[in-house]
């Protein structure tokens, strides 16, 4: 591979989000589930058939996969490794400044900031503590890369969680960039089996859209196993500034 071969394929995907329906589309798509044109094209505020030819573009990059069934046409991200291209992207674009929001409005947005998912895993403010205390207690290492020590594969044995060699292209463990902490949360294989493992428990719950929330029984385990305070685990109570109600 040689850098002039290689710069127009790299042109080409970056291109797929060049676009702010798209990129719009990828973000919703960020939920894991498969979506169909007309669900897409009303998140995004455009007319189907507009909808219908971003996504043809985005299935042809290799970006999303689609899914036919009757007549409907569902897509979703091609795989973990677009996933993380996605965040990774939001996580380095420049916050916008936001206008007066309603409370309604500011409260699904705190939601979303607190604890939501990104494809498979925990992202938001409760990713990014999870990884942290993963770390301070000692369960995972950062010296050398994020790498999980004796006492996690022991912890992780006890929640049930099993630890398997990788399979494929996806490793073990790795750091995502949050795009609304600015700092990583835990994303690779681990990172998916914690969050099934945490619904399973129900120690967490569907919210709103991509929204987590983490129940009255998760607040206390992750007290009692990770040290966890609940005003970690509890979306703030934000002010609108004076915005509508």
């Amino acid at each position: 591979m040689t850098a002039a071969a290689d710069g127009p394929r790299l042109a080409d995907l970056a291109a797929l989000f060049a676009d702010a329906t798209r990129a719009t589309f990828c973000l919703a798509l960020l939920d894991g589930r498969a979506w169909t044109a007309g669900e897409l094209a009303q998140a995004a505020g455009v007319a189907p058939s507009t909808a219908s030819d971003h996504l043809t573009r985005l299935v042809r990059g290799g970006v999303l996969v689609e899914q036919r069934q009757g007549r409907h046409r569902y897509v979703r991200l091609a795989g973990p490794a677009v996933a993380q291209l996605v965040e990774d992207l939001a996580g380095h674009a420049p916050p916008a400044p936001r206008p007066a929001r309603s409370l309604r409005a500011a409260t699904a947005d705190a939601a979303l900031a607190h604890a939501r998912t990104c494809y498979d895993h925990l992202a938001g403010r409760l990713g990014v503590r999870l990884r942290d205390a993963l770390l301070a207690r000692g369960l995972l290492d950062a010296t050398h890369g994020l790498t999980l020590t004796p006492d996690g594969r022991n912890w992780l044995t006890d929640l049930g969680v099993p630890v398997n060699p990788p399979t494929g292209r996806r490793p073990l463990l790795r750091d995502c960039l949050d795009w609304t902490e600015r700092r990583p949360h835990l994303a690779g294989a681990l990172g998916a089996a914690l969050c099934r493992r945490f619904a399973e428990l129900g120690w967490t719950a569907p919210g709103s859209g991509r929204s987590v929330r983490v129940t009255p029984a998760g607040v206390a385990a992750l007290a009692d196993t990770l040290g966890l305070s609940p005003a970690e685990l509890t979306p703030p109570v934000r002010d609108t500034g004076g915005g509508r109600a």
